[in-house]
């Protein structure tokens, strides 16, 4: 005799929405990331000062020790 019972995809069909949900969120986390970092200004070199620099809060921070 032959079984007539309906098979359930309701379970497929979740795990298909979960895995479709979570692929899509890592390329918007990847799209996110490279949209952040192309914002980013170069830094002008001719203005970037190195090394230390006594400014007025240093030395107010000084001042209070």
């Amino acid at each position: 005799m032959k079984n007539d019972k309906q098979v359930d995809n309701s379970r497929r069909d979740l795990l298909k929405g979960m895995a479709t949900a979570a692929v899509a969120g890592a390329v918007v986390a990847g799209t996110t990331t490279v949209a952040s970092a192309s914002e980013e200004k170069p830094v002008d070199v001719k203005n970037k000062k190195t090394g230390y620099h006594e400014t007025q809060h240093i030395r107010d921070y000084y001042d209070s020790l």
